[in-house]
């Protein structure tokens, strides 16, 4: 047991599936789960584990940021010996032409946090996907008939930003999407020595304006679980 978790030993399995929101985690237990429990409700920080087939998967909300999310990261891998952490979240399109709904692989992630300044001494760290996760995944998508972006992303410390155009310098250098958690998922786990992936369904524009209803960020994005519980070892 630990500090933000409350699951008791043999409780989380070796792959946990992170989601942002902690509803959307529990709609993906409840969706793609069988045998479920709840293994934490702290902070309403839902967690649950089920089995899929013959595979025992967990499934937990992150919060949203860098900081909410590298605490369950470091207390899911230092705690309960999580070997694989993929990240189901959601995010924005920096480019013309992408659709709510579109799925993105995130290979690397930028950000403007200070974190990885503090940890390397005001240098640049550019943490990226596990490459075997990452390949799984796109496969996935190709065998489903399914068009998958795979490239740069952005994770940002700020979500109102006041600056309308802050995002198009990231859309020039061509990333794809922004969110607020890869890029510190990503640093922990290269840091933990564990594999990591984030899949990213696009519910908001940058270039259009156009966003989801958040019934549908929470019940209405399933097939990036489906994946990375295909994709799951």
């Amino acid at each position: 047991m630990s500090i933000h978790i409350n699951a008791q030993e043999g409780e989380i399995a070796p792959t946990v599936l992170l989601s942002g929101d902690p509803l959307r985690a529990r709609s993906i237990a409840n969706s793609l789960l069988e045998d479920v429990i709840c293994f934490n409700e702290i902070r309403g920080m839902l967690g649950f584990t089920g089995h899929h087939g013959n595979k025992r998967i967990s499934v937990m909300g992150s919060g949203m940021g860098i900081p909410s999310l590298s605490i369950y990261v470091n207390e899911l891998v230092k705690e309960y010996d999580v070997k694989t952490l993929i990240r189901v979240g959601t995010c924005g399109a920096f480019q013309a032409g992408q659709q709510i709904g579109d799925l993105v692989l995130a290979m690397t992630a930028s950000t403007d946090s200070s974190t990885n300044k503090l940890r390397f001494n005001g240098m640049d760290y550019a943490p990226a996907a596990d490459f075997d996760l990452l390949l799984k995944a796109y496969q996935a998508a190709e065998r489903r008939g399914i068009k998958v972006q795979v490239g740069s992303t952005f994770s940002g410390d700020t979500f109102y930003i006041e600056d309308p155009e802050w995002w198009k310098i990231w859309a020039e250098h061509n990333t794809l999407v922004c969110d607020m958690e890869t890029n510190g998922l990503y640093s922990l786990a290269a840091k933990l020595n564990v594999k990591a992936l984030a899949i990213l369904t696009i519910s908001d524009s940058l270039v259009t304006q156009e966003e989801s209803p958040p019934e549908q960020r929470e019940k209405g994005f399933s097939l990036m679980a489906e994946i990375a519980i295909e994709i799951a070892p």
